[in-house]
Formats: C-alpha cells, sequence, structure tokens
C-alpha cells in the first residue's frame, strides 16, 4: 500500500481582502480582492484615477484602510505595520536618488541606513547587477531616465526584501529606458522576488505579468493570466495582411545602428 504525500501549496505573498478606502465623499477603493503568488510578478492595470497608488499605499503600511484586510508575507498590514516594512520595499512613480551624490554614494548611504555590514561591497554588487559600475562614480544628476530608474529600484533591494512595490515604475521613461526596466523587473522575479506591479500601459503588463488584474472604479473587474484575459473575446476573424513595422520597432532599430556606429567609431579612435 502506497501512502501519496500531498504538497502544501505556499502561502500566498500578499493577500488582499475586501479593501475599501475613502477620501472625504469619494469612495477610491471598493472592495478589493486579489492574491498573489510568491516569487510572481503580478500586474495591477488602471487608468488614472483607478486607485493603483492608494492600494500600494495600503498595502505598504503608508495608508490605513477603512475595510478589509491585507496581508503581506502573512503579516497583517494594519496589525503590525512595522514587520510588514521590513519584509517589503516601495518604488514610487518618481525616482528617489540624491542627484548630488554619486549612484555609488547613494547605495552606500542606504546601506548604512540598514545598519549592514560593509555597505561598500554592498554598493559595488548592486552596481554590478544593475549594470552601473561603469557609472558609479558619477553623480546621478547625469543618469540618463533608465540609468537612474534602475538605480532607484537598486536602492529598493538592498538587504534582499523578498516583496518589492513598482508604482508606475516607467512612466516618463522614453522607449529604450522602458526595456531596460522591464529586464530589470523579470531579472528580479527570476531570483524570486515577489513584485506587484501598478502601470496604465497595456503593453507592460502584456510583457511582464504573470497575472494580471484590471482595477476600474474601485473594484477588480477581472483577474487572471493573460492566455486567461485574451480567452474572455472571441477571436478574431483572421485575414492576409502584410505587418508593418511599428512605431517603436523604427525608433530601436534606426537608434540601436546609430548607438552601434558610434560605438564602432569610438573603438577605431582608441586604436589610432
Amino acid at each position: 500500500m502506497t501512502t501519496a504525500t500531498a504538497k502544501t501549496a505556499a502561502p500566498p505573498a500578499i493577500l488582499v481582502q475586501g479593501i475599501e478606502k475613502s477620501f472625504k465623499d469619494v469612495q477610491v477603493l471598493r472592495g478589493v480582492d486579489f492574491e498573489v503568488t510568491p516569487g510572481s510578478i503580478f500586474a495591477l492595470l488602471g487608468s488614472n484615477g483607478a486607485g493603483k497608488t492608494t492600494l500600494v499605499r495600503i498595502l505598504s503600511t503608508l495608508l490605513t484602510a477603512d475595510g478589509g484586510t491585507a496581508t503581506v508575507e502573512g503579516i497583517d498590514v494594519a496589525a503590525d505595520p512595522q514587520r510588514v516594512r521590513e519584509s517589503i520595499s516601495l518604488t514610487g512613480q518618481f525616482a528617489a536618488v540624491d542627484e548630488v551624490l554619486t549612484g555609488r554614494e547613494n547605495l552606500v548611504l542606504v546601506a548604512k541606513l540598514r545598519h549592514l555590514k560593509n555597505p561598500g561591497a554592498v554598493a559595488d554588487d548592486l552596481l554590478a547587477r544593475f549594470n552601473l559600475t561603469d557609472a558609479g562614480a558619477r553623480r546621478a544628476a547625469t543618469y540618463s531616465g533608465g540609468m537612474r530608474r534602475r538605480l532607484d529600484i537598486a536602492m529598493s533591494l538592498i538587504d534582499n526584501p523578498p516583496i518589492i512595490f513598482l508604482d508606475e515604475p516607467t512612466t516618463g521613461l522614453d522607449p529604450q529606458a522602458r526595456i531596460e526596466v522591464w529586464q530589470t523587473v523579470k531579472h528580479l522575479a527570476a531570483g524570486g522576488t515577489t513584485v506587484l506591479l501598478t502601470t496604465q500601459y497595456l503593453d507592460e503588463a502584456e510583457q511582464l505579468a504573470d497575472r494580471i488584474a484590471i482595477l476600474h472604479q474601485g473594484r477588480i473587474i477581472v483577474n487572471g493570466s493573460l492566455t486567461e484575459l485574451k480567452q474572455l473575446l472571441p477571436p478574431a476573424e483572421v485575414e492576409y495582411v502584410e505587418k508593418q513595422p511599428t512605431l517603436e520597432d523604427v525608433f530601436l532599430t534606426l537608434v540601436g545602428d546609430h548607438d552601434a556606429d558610434n560605438t564602432a567609431r569610438g573603438s577605431a579612435d582608441t586604436d589610432k
């Protein structure tokens, strides 16, 4: 007689049940429910004013919900906010870097604030992970938008929090910088970090998320994988149409070729 051992499913990294929030007479969240699997990317998709940032601020203990419950790593965000803060990191809509300091100095500062041993080694490791080593000695004010955002995310990962909240991380970035941030987010999830991402960009959710929840007028109206969401609509009738390149294809091809030419010319000048 063989006894089968049932595998116990891992508890959700984030569990949200019936969360409500109002500001005076405006009800922003009207009973939000969802859960996030550990090590996955969960995208909260919605238009401006849908309540995405409000929900993230509740989960990160910056706001108190009017109703419902939420747990992060099994910890109630209202009952024990300090323990929640020890398990998370929050990256807001705008990069919170000190532009007077160099990239490395920003990282060292945060490592010291977290009372980590050898903050210089921590900073060097993160600069390498985020392809910023060559720019580490430069002031953050000289960084491009994508580099500044990568530095911001690197600062959020000091002390390896298991959960990171990214609130519209690519707002205002150019196409190349957006792709850099996307690659960073994918790398985080591949390393086991749970990512809750808010965005208003459909392509961003499509590129990154394991599951997508659409928040509309304070409620989750649909929640599922990209495949599951696509099945909500009937398949379109297929006709042969010659595919035209998108503007993004044109931009990245031209800019990529231009950068390659500049690199080649720089190498030739060095050889001289």
